[in-house]
């Protein structure tokens, strides 16, 4: 596998071509969600919708379970993948706080971010001694 200095930045999942091809299935189904009688489907019967696209066991998994940060970990786009949180009748700081780690709710991360956001320290490199 190429190395990549972006690989080395925590929390960085760039949608390079590595992640193009992992999460093709995961990302034509979030894209899916674009119609209404694919979004009544899924809700139907969510596990066996998702059968229907090239994905993964662990892709499955993670949407079944909405682990939003596993999904651009396994190829997912944030654009699309933001797809279902919006199915979920959910924002981008709703994802944004679970995407934290931390426990962080919706207003402490609307907070953190109207602060600047995430302090770089410890969070250069993998590695870093910082924070």
């Amino acid at each position: 596998m190429e190395t990549r200095d972006y690989r080395n930045i925590p929390g960085t999942y760039v949608f390079d071509g590595k992640h193009l091809q992992e999460g093709y299935g995961l990302n034509m189904f979030c894209k899916s969600l674009d119609e209404a009688v694919n979004r009544a489907e899924f809700k139907s019967n969510p596990a066996m919708y998702l059968d229907q696209f090239a994905m993964t066991q662990r892709q499955k998994e993670a949407v079944l379970n909405r682990e939003w940060l596993e999904l651009l970990r396994l190829g997912g786009n944030i654009y699309y993948t933001f797809k279902l949180a919006i199915f979920d009748g959910l924002t981008m700081q709703h994802v944004g706080a679970a995407m934290s780690g931390s426990g962080m709710t919706v207003d402490q991360f609307k907070q953190m971010m109207s602060q600047g956001g995430r302090s770089i320290e410890g969070n250069r490199r993998r590695g870093d001694q910082h924070g």
